[in-house]
């Protein structure tokens, strides 16, 4: 949801304006039509007037990066005997956009909210998801509150869904969360979330989901201009993480036991990229036991490991071609997202994409014991075409923002040699993927042969923030 790319501070007039021209390129929806703001306005100061439980006196806080406004999740664990009870309120976008409305009409243009290092294009207007459907802290929103209940282990045994109106206590982001728990100060909802994101990564790890250790680039502001550092991701991000998923996995089952609904799904690895990545794995001598599954392997892999960066860049060919899926009738024989093992589905972040508010009006229904509305029914069919080219949109934005940001921070250094490491080869023409160390740049490196996973020495020979092109060539010795 959010850009693997960040600049902090301020930027720099030609990033600015190389951010602005992807934008023009892409053709991103910028500015929302007149009519659509003054519906957002109207809803805004009255939203619909539904039945709902108040949960108001429980002490939710949500967990966001530094700065967030469009707060989709707010969190409140306790103990529930020799397990938990996590109550998990999703701001209810339902509550304010009209279905056949001009709001509905425009998110289903958009798709989702599109970040980039800059800003944001966002699904929908800010007066709604920066202010009265954001769960900002000390105000009363309502929400689609789930609870759902594990056993000592981690395990699911109980979940329900409902309206209700809560007011969120604090607003948290992932470095406080993680400096309390490390300096053992966390209590309540942050002391139990280590421990539930824990357990559920161990069942994620014991059922063969995958999750990635995947770093970010963010652009820094230093005396001699910029640079690009890594950022591996916190356990407290992790943990945060496990709970939108434990909250995907109930909405899918809720929905294919009901028989209608919308899944996020992945097929199973084809037999062929399993061998590819197997053989890639000896090659590096990352070890695969008999046995084990990919989810298996890639658990606890470092992604400074060089060896390991490579088989980690290698190894994502067998998480391409996810999607969504649609039914209403008898489920599809193909319901699960193999990343996570499990079927699933979005439901967790419905201001800033637009299936999630058709999941879960779907789920309301459901646990309500009442028919799915038939506004929703008649959705439900079209979302897979949107969310795929709306997907597409934001992804070709993403890789034109990490393009231009790495042209841009090494355009001066034409010439220089830098160290790097092979993590990918073409075995169609000579080259592949480096990923230097230091700035955190992975781009095109020209020459042969490339030796996957080993550390080379490259010399920049292009980066053109015009084109958004970089590339290396191997270095003379």
């Amino acid at each position: 949801m959010t850009t693997n790319i960040r600049v902090s501070g301020d930027v720099h007039p030609r990033l600015a304006d190389g951010f602005e021209r992807i934008r023009r390129e892409i053709k991103l929806p910028e500015v929302f039509p007149q009519a659509v703001l003054r519906e957002a306005e109207q809803v805004a100061q009255s939203p619909a007037r539904t039945a709902r439980q108040d949960h108001t006196a429980l002490p939710f806080v949500t967990i966001d990066p530094p700065g967030s406004m469009d707060l989709d999740q707010a969190l409140f664990i306790e103990a529930l005997g020799a397990g938990y009870r996590v109550w998990y309120a999703i701001a209810d976008v339902g509550a304010f956009v009209r279905p056949g409305g001009a709001l509905d009409a425009e998110a289903r243009t958009r798709g989702e909210t599109v970040y980039l290092p800059d800003g944001k294009v966002p699904l929908h207007p800010q007066v709604l998801s920066e202010g009265a459907a954001s769960l900002l802290p000390g105000v009363t929103r309502p929400v689609a509150l789930w609870r759902i209940d594990l056993d000592a282990e981690g395990r699911t045994v109980g979940v329900d869904v409902q309206r209700s109106l809560v007011r969120s206590r604090e607003r948290l982001d992932y470095d406080y969360v993680q400096a309390a728990v490390d300096t053992g100060t966390a209590d309540g909802t942050l002391k139990l979330l280590a421990e539930v994101g824990r357990l559920r990564l161990e069942l994620e790890r014991e059922r063969g989901g995958v999750t990635l250790p995947t770093p970010e680039q963010e652009v820094v502001r230093d005396d001699d201009g910029y640079r690009l550092e890594y950022r591996v991701p916190l356990p407290s991000e992790a943990w945060n993480a496990q709970i939108s998923l434990l909250t995907g996995m109930a909405a899918a089952s809720m929905m294919l036991d009901a028989e209608i609904g919308v899944l996020r799904v992945l097929p199973s690895p084809q037999p062929g990229d399993l061998a590819k990545v197997r053989r890639v794995a000896a090659a590096l001598e990352v070890p695969w036991p008999e046995g084990a599954s990919y989810g298996d392997v890639v658990h606890g892999l470092d992604p400074k490991n060089p060896a390991q960066a490579a088989f980690l860049n290698e190894s994502k060919i067998l998480l391409r071609g996810s999607g969504y899926l649609s039914f209403n009738g008898e489920p599809p024989a193909m319901a699960e997202h193999s990343a996570v093992a499990a079927p699933y589905a979005h439901v967790t972040a419905p201001l800033r994409r637009l299936v999630d508010r058709y999941a879960t009006e779907t789920c309301l229904a459901i646990a309500a014991g009442e028919p799915v509305p038939g506004d929703i029914q008649a959705g439900l069919m079209d979302l897979p075409e949107i969310m795929s080219s709306t997907g597409r949109r934001a992804g070709a934005v993403e890789r034109a923002s990490v393009d231009l940001v790495e042209a841009f921070v090494l355009r001066d250094r034409i010439g220089h040699d830098f160290d790097a490491v092979v993590i990918d080869t073409d075995e169609r023409r000579q080259g592949g993927q480096v990923q230097l160390t230091d700035p955190a740049v992975i781009a095109r490196c020209d020459g042969s042969p490339l030796p996957l996973g080993q550390r080379v020495r490259v010399r920049l020979t292009q980066a053109d923030p015009g084109t958004r092109e970089v590339r290396f060539a191997l270095a003379l010795a």
